[in-house]
């Protein structure tokens, strides 16, 4: 039987989100196949937490030995054959934490430090895709020295724009900028995030978001399209964790664009060396859909998009587990 470490938790705003995307990921797994920890990390600190399937137990943990990846579990020594990495934002979706495993030569479920540290970054990801053909927003990236001219930013990009952390998730400090006086504040609080900011123009029109990954056969299959119809102004925290929005899966789409962004989406997996799951965002503006973001460690919980896709392409999410494990041992 393998034994998989889930690795969840991290060091930003999403550690929360993140221990509920490894108790989806320990539900949807075939406990007949493999055994089954999750290991929660934040800075120094990785331990493997006691799990029974539906609560944590932070009062019964166990040390990782990092020089290995083991854990001395009441006086026996556990090792595992397979990590998946769940971690939203830092150290697992920046390619930090697929390098330690790569240095110890642990598989994993997810892409390489390479393509990570890619992706992570919202600014350059679309900038290189967009190298390949792909509509994204005009966009402006920010560092902490960089002068603040709200006026330039404004003359660039219109209004209104979205100001976010260029690396963060979840939409932790993301804020709607509709007046120019406004921007600084939300330029601010996105730095109180990360330490880059991301101004992008705002695109109106439908939001739709597609999974995809590598079966174990090799193919690449891109789910059903998910339409995402938020009750506020955009798809904000409390949409995503709160239920603050309608999603619609499949998509309200003509059938020839559906397709279209289902190979849209199966090419940017290519481009960026994808492994794994990953999910693309994108907004439709005039039968066009534009690139919002590529998220190569998405939510996993049991109302995620994927698990939604997967379900509505009439596939067993343990069975989608198996490809994600055996296509990368």
């Amino acid at each position: 039987m393998l034994k998989i470490a889930i690795i969840a938790g991290g060091d930003s705003s999403e550690h929360e989100v993140s221990l509920r995307s490894a108790q989806g990921i320990w539900s949807f797994m075939d406990h007949t196949k493999y055994d089954t920890s999750i290991i929660v990390i934040k800075g120094a600190d990785w331990k493997m937490v006691s799990y029974d399937g539906q609560n944590y137990d932070f009062s019964h943990t166990w040390p990782v030995d990092k020089n290995g990846f083991t854990v001395d579990k009441d006086g026996a020594r556990l090792s595992f054959d397979f990590a998946y990495i769940i971690v939203h934002g830092t150290p697992g979706e920046n390619g930090r934490l697929q390098g330690y495993f790569d240095m110890i030569g642990m598989k994993y479920s997810c892409c390489g430090v390479m393509s990570a540290a890619l992706t992570c970054s919202k600014y350059h990801c679309n900038r290189y895709l967009s190298g390949f053909g792909i509509p994204c927003a005009k966009s402006v990236l920010l560092t902490r020295n960089d002068t603040i001219d709200a006026d330039r930013i404004v003359g660039e990009l219109g209004l209104p724009v979205f100001v976010k952390p260029n690396t963060g998730g979840s939409s932790f400090a993301t804020t709607k900028v509709k007046r120019t006086e406004d921007l600084r504040g939300a330029i601010e609080l996105a730095f109180g995030e990360q330490p880059e900011v991301i101004v992008e123009s705002f695109m109106e029109g439908t939001e739709i978001t597609c999974g995809c990954y590598r079966q174990k056969d090799g193919m690449l299959l891109a789910l059903p399209i998910t339409e995402v119809v938020p009750a506020d102004e955009f798809f904000d925290y409390d949409a995503k964790y709160n239920g603050k929005v309608q999603e619609i899966t499949p998509a309200r789409i003509p059938a020839e664009l559906t397709a279209q962004v289902q190979a849209t989406t199966r090419d940017i997996y290519g481009y960026i060396a994808a492994k794994g799951i990953i999910r693309v965002d994108y907004i439709i503006i005039g039968g066009v859909p534009f690139l919002l973001e590529v998220n190569t460690t998405p939510g996993m919980t049991a109302t995620s998009f994927i698990p939604q896709e997967v379900q509505a392409a009439g596939l067993n999410i343990s069975d989608v587990m198996d490809d994600v494990v055996l296509s990368n041992l």
